[in-house]
């Protein structure tokens, strides 16, 4: 009990004894300590009157000095109030910053509410949104941008990544949406613009077609004086340049090869989403594709396949073919003479999965993750000397992502390595299950 209260107590104490003995005098003592302790509350009426005045306007209403317990009250009030007020102004100070740097960004920000409507937006996102202060505050935000793809992107409640689309006022700009969660129910949506981006994009992609088109009439040229030349080095007045020879034919085949890649992989980057879909008969497919690697491996290699018959995928079946050949044919390439290739087809809890595991030399784990970046080669050495071009992995990537599948890369320096590629279950058709395996030396 506080000294405060202690003092309280002893006032309506004495102040009833005080009513008592003046009514006693007139022989009204009862009367006398009822109307003492009645003054007593109705001081404490008073105050409280004063307080409930306070709470509903406490810039208008002025607060009195009593002592006393109420005295501690309201003394905890105002320091409680002087508190807020300091408080307040840190927090306005730190959204007027926020606001400032924010109006101050090149990318669209808006902030939603639980329902997204909208909170609050930066001037970027009337220049590239359309939307409007105050009119569309409160708006939900699908109904103002009404792309599918948009839609689709906000609805769904997982905002992973973030998904393109034009702009709802200017149709030649292609903003990138990301939704970020934060708060109680609360988003931050971020549209920045891609134009740019996109367009330098198109430009490089016609630029590897254009140039790879070119130079594919020129390589035909040399290479067909270079198997005429070949014809004439067994013997004759080119014997002499017979090692030459044969080296610049296998440069010219490299960089046919090359320009092949090249080609394929800006086709597959220029491509539309695929509208049509073809079932492609992968067990049948990857049977022809281990031939082709034996063939390639010239022995030197054992291979084990484990393939799920009649377990198919709608896709189309010359990328399909190149995901899995390239794969393939890399590690006949990167495996060690007496080394094992193990294929894999089968369906799991996810959909299908394919993989290729090897017993060759390995990746390194700081060059696992720029794998599928394009001429990027871990032995520039070897690569080289096995015709590779650097692109086979990223023509793998873009092939998957237009499958819907993904890819991953499991590997141990002079152990040997496992890339795996993961189907969904959207395009996976599968028949009755029979395991087959085969073991061909």
């Amino acid at each position: 009990m506080t000294a405060a209260l202690q003092q309280e107590i002893l006032k309506a104490v004495l102040r009833a004894l005080l009513g008592a003995l003046l009514g006693w005098l007139f022989g009204q003592w009862l009367l006398g300590l009822t109307l003492g302790i009645a003054l007593y509350l109705l001081m404490h009426l008073r105050y409280l009157a004063v307080l409930r005045r306070w709470f509903d306007a406490p810039k208008q209403v002025e607060l009195p000095e009593p002592g006393g317990i109420w005295g501690e009250i309201f003394e905890s009030l105002l320091t409680l109030q002087r508190r807020n007020r300091k408080r307040k102004k840190r927090l306005a100070a730190i959204v007027s910053e926020f606001q400032a740097s924010t109006e101050a960004l090149p990318d669209a920000a808006v902030v939603l509410g639980e329902r997204g409507e909208i909170v609050w937006l930066n001037t970027a996102a009337r220049t590239l949104l359309g939307l409007r202060t105050p009119q569309d505050l409160g708006q939900r935000l699908p109904n103002l941008i009404r792309h599918p793809a948009f839609t689709e992107y906000f609805t769904q409640g997982e905002y992973e990544g973030e998904v393109e689309a034009p702009s709802p006022i200017h149709a030649q700009l292609t903003l990138a949406y990301r939704i970020v969660p934060y708060g109680n129910g609360q988003r931050l949506l971020v549209a920045r613009d891609v134009s740019e981006m996109r367009r330098l994009e198109l430009v490089r992609r016609d630029f590897v077609a254009n140039a790879s088109h070119e130079l594919r009439t020129p390589l035909t040229v040399l290479r067909g004086y270079l198997d005429m030349m070949g014809a004439d080095a067994g013997s004759g007045p080119l014997a002499s340049w017979r090692g030459p020879i044969e080296d610049m034919r296998a440069q010219a085949q490299r960089m046919e090869s090359l320009i092949n890649d090249m080609l394929k992989l800006a086709r597959l980057e220029a491509d539309s989403p695929m509208t049509r879909q073809d079932l492609v008969d992968v067990p049948g497919l990857l049977r022809r594709v281990v031939d082709d690697a034996r063939a390639l491996s010239k022995g030197e290699h054992r291979f084990e396949t484990e393939i799920q018959p009649e377990l198919f995928l709608l896709g189309r079946e010359a990328e399909l073919q190149s995901v899995f050949s390239n794969l393939v044919a890399n590690a006949v390439h990167y495996t060690p003479s007496g080394g094992v290739i193990r294929v894999r087809w089968k369906a799991d809890g996810e959909g299908a999965q394919f993989s290729v595991a090897d017993t060759g030399i390995g990746i390194a784990e700081k060059d696992i993750a720029r794998l599928t970046e394009r001429f990027y080669r871990v032995d520039i050495g070897r690569s080289r000397a096995s015709g590779g071009t650097g692109l086979g992995l990223s023509i793998v990537k873009h092939a998957l992502e237009r499958h819907d599948g993904r890819l991953r890369i499991d590997s141990e320096l002079g152990v040997g390595s496992t890339f795996s590629c993961q189907f969904p279950l959207h395009r996976v058709q599968q028949g009755p299950v029979v395991q087959e395996k085969i073991a061909l030396s």
